[in-house]
């Protein structure tokens, strides 16, 4: 496993994370609870110290999967949830969406819930998830502070912010992580993750592997269920993305192919390998994911293979 300094945390993360949006059941088709905390253990025993997660995952299914898989094992990572999304009316499809509140009153709601399901009694990193435009950012700093000094949490920052509101949060002095998607076919937030990352800032990437479609286990179009996240939340499962990510795994089909690995371990290398992030997320549903993952950690690509990488990315992928 390669470890990185996390930001200005004094934290040394290994340079993937498990992210368990997958692990939840729920948002992209079935999981066997059993296979996710093998995914789980599995990670953890090939080095990874870092696990990503947050309620809406599977609408509080993800936080108690990672509970019970850490169960005698919790001193031996990094854990990291988010807020700032409730339900009124009970759990929701992903999307019909939820109400985002970061309020005060709901935060220490939000916590609660978060450290129950999580069978722990403090979170590592706690990250605001969406922008909730009805509340102050102040008010939600100073939420975040007073959790700081309750001991629930160490760390905090966001997910999926705006410049502008990242200024303040900055400013505030309550942003010490910062997390944007992230990968070859998403490169929308770059300019923002180096900006931070430059100042000190943590940065991680998420959807390192594009849910999926950068290890080349999709070659059509899939068809997922109608609820499945994947449907609304990623562009590149559709028409005319998905035609030109299957000319980029080209490239990447032959990268693998010289070294002989799975072309998943390629997409983590290109991810972990550009500078711009310190840990980058990556989704498992079972342990032969896990070491396939982990597996990718061994070696590197050569800078001329990414450059190959990146032309291929700049002809094919339109943004």
């Amino acid at each position: 496993m390669r470890y990185k300094q996390f930001g200005k945390t004094g934290l040394e993360l290994s340079e993937i994370a498990l992210g368990t949006w997958a692990l939840g059941g729920k948002d992209m088709g079935p999981v066997d609870e059993n296979d996710a905390i093998a995914a789980i253990h599995a990670m953890i025993d090939n080095g990874v110290n870092f696990i990503d997660t947050a309620p809406t995952y599977g609408k509080g299914a993800s936080e108690e999967i990672v509970g019970k898989a850490l169960k005698n094992r919790r001193d031996e990572v990094t854990l990291l949830t988010k807020c700032g999304i409730r339900w009124d009316e009970g759990p929701k499809d992903f999307s019909k969406g939820a109400t985002r509140d970061s309020s005060h009153d709901s935060i220490m709601k939000q916590i609660d819930d978060s450290l129950a399901r999580l069978q722990t009694d403090h979170i590592d990193i706690y990250l605001i998830h969406w922008p909730d435009v009805n509340t102050p950012l102040e008010e939600t700093a100073d939420t975040l502070k007073e959790l700081k000094k309750a001991g629930k949490i160490r760390f905090t920052g966001i997910s999926n912010f705006e410049p502008d509101q990242l200024e303040k949060l900055y400013s505030l002095g309550v942003l010490d992580v910062v997390q944007y998607p992230y990968s070859m076919v998403n490169r929308s937030r770059e300019a923002l993750l180096k900006e931070y990352h430059d100042k000190g800032v943590a940065t991680m990437g998420y959807g390192s592997l594009g849910a999926g479609i950068l290890t080349g286990s999709f070659r059509e179009v899939p068809h997922f269920d109608e609820h499945d996240a994947r449907n609304g939340f990623y562009d590149f499962f559709k028409e005319p993305k998905f035609s030109q990510v299957m000319k980029l795994l080209e490239t990447l089909d032959a990268i693998a192919a010289e070294h002989d690995v799975p072309v998943a371990q390629v997409s983590i290398n290109w991810t972990t390998q550009n500078g711009i992030v310190d840990s980058s997320l990556t989704g498992v549903r079972n342990a032969s994911e896990a070491e396939i993952n982990t597996a990718a950690m061994n070696w590197s690509l050569s800078d001329d293979e990414i450059q190959r990488i990146n032309a291929a990315i700049e002809e094919n992928i339109n943004w």
